[in-house]
């Protein structure tokens, strides 16, 4: 099989990251937010993406509006 030595580093990094915080994920992120502010870098908040599912059933509506209105003129 085919190994990757930069993936591999990335890894083992990651663990010996994870573990000198004992594998807390609320530790972790608290560092990891001390290092955001630190960085003196722009932080955006960006709105979530509407799921597929919505962009869907919110043209559904749509379509069913576009319906209903063109059946009331054509009476």
């Amino acid at each position: 099989m085919w190994h990757d030595e930069i993936v591999e580093e990335i890894h083992r990094l990651r663990e010996k990251y994870a573990q000198s915080f004992n594998y807390d994920l609320k530790a972790i992120f608290a560092d990891l937010q001390k290092k955001q502010a630190e960085s003196g870098r722009e932080v955006v908040s960006l709105p979530p993406k509407r799921s597929l599912t919505t962009r869907w059933s919110g043209r559904a509506r749509d379509v069913g509006r576009e319906a209903e209105e063109t059946s009331r003129r054509s009476t």
